[in-house]
């Protein structure tokens, strides 16, 4: 039986999927302390949910092997799925924009992702520190899509004109949702889109063009807000596979 492993920090999302391991007869351990114990290093089935700052030591505690996106996944997925230009640079590269740029670093949060004139950027990381650098466009609404084995297991909307939906409460109307359905079976069925087994994939609509990526993201970290608790620890179940059968996936 799997066992869902929650970080000793509290939020809705934790709390939700909880309550769902507990639904499917999992065991639940919630840590105490940003180290994973011994007796729990033994697990035979662990299913790690937490934050990027610390999932991978808690991972290699657990034996585990988290699965995160390429980092240049979003540079090199076709302009008709992204509908707007971006590049794979490093932080000191960035530094030489004069035009402001939407820029983050590609797979984590130790900085904001924001519009940014490279003067303003932040000072305190290493100059070689990969970002994504795109052009500044406006995001109308946008969803979350929790995908296992390419297939779409549950989504929510997340975000209405920079709002987010766990602080407004609105939830997606069906013609929204029917939209995200056909976007996203055009994004899985092509071949040339590489996608991890379990993993997040945010999509929206852009003014003036319409649907696009948003970006992919771990699903081992990646916050629920309206989606299906039970469906997303599927997908959870395989964000991580065992160390000593990483070579074989």
């Amino acid at each position: 039986m799997p066992t869902l492993i929650l970080t000793p920090r509290y939020t809705d999302d934790a709390q939700a999927l909880w309550k769902a391991a507990a639904g499917l007869g999992w065991q639940v351990e919630r840590l105490t302390s940003w180290r994973v114990p011994a007796p729990l290093q033994a697990l035979p089935d662990p299913v790690l949910y937490g934050e990027a700052l610390f999932g991978p030591t808690l991972a290699a505690e657990l034996g585990l092997e988290l699965l995160n996106p390429a980092e240049d996944w979003l540079v090199r997925l076709p302009f008709d799925y992204r509908k707007r230009a971006i590049s794979l640079s490093t932080l000191g590269q960035a530094r030489q924009l004069a035009a402001p740029a939407f820029v983050k670093p590609p797979n984590d949060k130790s900085f904001p992702a924001a519009v940014y004139r490279g003067a303003d950027l932040p000072a305190e990381y290493d100059e070689d520190m990969p970002v994504l650098v795109s052009e500044v466009v406006t995001w109308e609404k946008e969803f979350r899509c929790f995908i296992l084995d390419r297939t779409l297991r549950t989504w929510s909307v997340y975000s209405r004109a920079g709002h987010l939906q766990r602080d407004a409460g609105f939830h997606s109307t069906l013609e929204e949702d029917t939209q995200v359905q056909e976007f996203i079976a055009r994004l899985l069925a092509d071949p040339a889109i590489d996608l991890p087994a379990a993993t997040v994939v945010d999509i929206g609509t852009i003014a003036g063009l319409g649907w696009a990526c948003v970006e992919q993201n771990a699903a081992w970290g990646a916050g629920i807000y309206g989606c299906d608790p039970g469906q997303v620890l599927a997908v959870l179940q395989r964000a991580s596979i065992r160390t000593s059968t990483v070579k074989n996936i």
